[in-house]
């Protein structure tokens, strides 16, 4: 009869909507797949320690090209120009010099107060190699200021031209370093995608390199004295 058979065929209907006879039931927590890739993509693309090791070698290369081209261009002018003007230098440079060796040692002594787990040793060299940092660029200035009071600027002939570019060159990617110790200094370890140890390591190797840059330029300009 009709009648009697309308009922199983909407058991089975009922049945099929609600997913006892129709197909494997999903995974649980398989909306998260999309969270996953997402996570995967993000741990792919992130920067590594290698990354920043790479980047501030470029940097430094880069860098390193440029005072060369300017120290060729020095050393050509000086032994074939007939009117090349020595410079004094002043002897706040020898000071300067000295504070910017000093900052090389407190910076090492940070970086060890940090393989020891001292932070808070870590944190008084480092801040201590920061200042040292503004010193120089702040004796700079009045180096720059002694030279003025001399009446010599930085048009007055090539080798003071050479003298303040060199210096003032030196000073901007100096402030650089300073800048990248300030953020090892402040940065938040927890929220970071490198560690603090790695970050103090890849920003000394810019520090050495200026100090090391800034030896060569006081070579380079002491014998025109």
């Amino acid at each position: 009869m009709p009648g009697t058979t309308a009922f199983p065929d909407e058991e089975l209907i009922t049945d099929d909507i609600g997913g006892g006879g129709g197909g494997p039931t999903p995974p649980p927590g398989g909306g998260d797949d999309g969270d996953g890739d997402d996570r995967d993509r993000r741990r792919k693309w992130s920067p590594t320690p290698r990354r920043y090791s790479t980047a501030i070698t470029l940097g430094i290369v880069s860098i390193l090209m440029f005072f060369m081209a300017l120290s060729s261009a020095f050393i050509v002018l000086r032994r074939g120009s007939n009117v090349w003007v020595s410079v004094h230098l002043p002897m706040v440079l020898w000071a300067n010099t000295g504070i910017l060796l000093a900052s090389s040692f407190t910076l090492e002594a940070a970086r060890r107060r940090l393989s020891l787990a001292d932070l808070r040793g870590f944190r008084k060299f480092w801040t201590i190699t920061t200042a040292l940092g503004f010193l120089f660029v702040a004796g700079q200035l009045i180096a720059w200021r002694q030279l003025v009071a001399q009446g010599v600027y930085i048009a007055s002939n090539q080798a003071s031209s050479f003298f303040y570019i060199f210096t003032a060159a030196h000073a901007v990617h100096l402030l650089g370093g300073v800048a990248a110790l300030l953020y090892v200094l402040i940065r938040k370890v927890e929220t970071a995608n490198l560690s603090r140890s790695m970050a103090a390591e890849v920003a000394s190797y810019y520090w050495h390199f200026m100090d090391g840059l800034w030896i060569f330029l006081l070579a380079l300009l002491y014998p025109g004295k």
